[in-house]
């Protein structure tokens, strides 16, 4: 195959993924073809990308992943604010997770949540040695392990999302909550996890 027909099938896979995620958006329920609809392409192109709805669900939530890993690059630890470390990367990954939070009731939908969470392992062990770090220091007080520590933030994000789809919870003011909730889980009183999360945003 030629290099410009590689680079036109990796153009054509881009487009079809960036506008799957926008129609998945709009309509959770939105078919194979009417996807390929909406990219101007024929359907057999994009079955021949993804030959399923679920391998397109599962290529938009890799796409996912590596970008809450960009938005974690862009926020590292620091050894002496834990506390803040977290909500800096909560806020971060918020952002990322705001745009794809819809992702998780169609991964639910379609039994891809277990490729998520798999996809999400090297970032649960960077959260957990954050968590260790901020228990070890005595900004974290919890009596869960570090490493049940950050299972149960990925699974507090997760239900953030969901409630934001689902109503419950203003998409405007998700991430706050998002990053409060992080802290508060850690064991940071709810005043100064408040106020950190307040002195961020601002």
């Amino acid at each position: 195959m030629s290099q410009e027909r590689v680079t036109r099938a990796d153009s054509n896979r881009r487009r079809i993924l960036d506008v799957a995620l926008t129609e998945l958006l709009r309509d959770p329920d939105a078919s194979m073809d009417q996807i390929a609809r909406a990219a101007g392409v024929v359907r057999r192109t994009v079955y021949g990308h993804f030959p399923s709805r679920e391998t397109l669900i599962v290529a938009i939530a890799e796409g996912a992943i590596r970008a809450i890993g960009e938005a974690l690059e862009s926020e590292p630890v620091t050894d002496g604010d834990p506390a803040g470390s977290l909500a800096r990367r909560t806020l971060a990954v918020w952002q990322v997770a705001d745009r794809y939070r819809l992702l998780v009731s169609l991964a639910q939908r379609s039994g891809t949540m277990e490729d998520i969470r798999g996809g999400l392992a090297p970032h649960r062990e960077e959260l957990t040695q954050l968590f260790r770090l901020g228990l070890d220091a005595g900004a974290f007080t919890s009596v869960l392990t570090a490493g049940a520590l950050a299972l149960v933030q990925e699974q507090v994000l997760f239900g953030l999302m969901q409630a934001v789809n689902d109503g419950e919870l203003d998409a405007k003011e998700a991430g706050t909550a998002a990053a409060i909730t992080s802290l508060i889980t850690a064991g940071v009183p709810a005043s100064e996890a408040t106020a950190l999360v307040a002195g961020l945003s601002a």
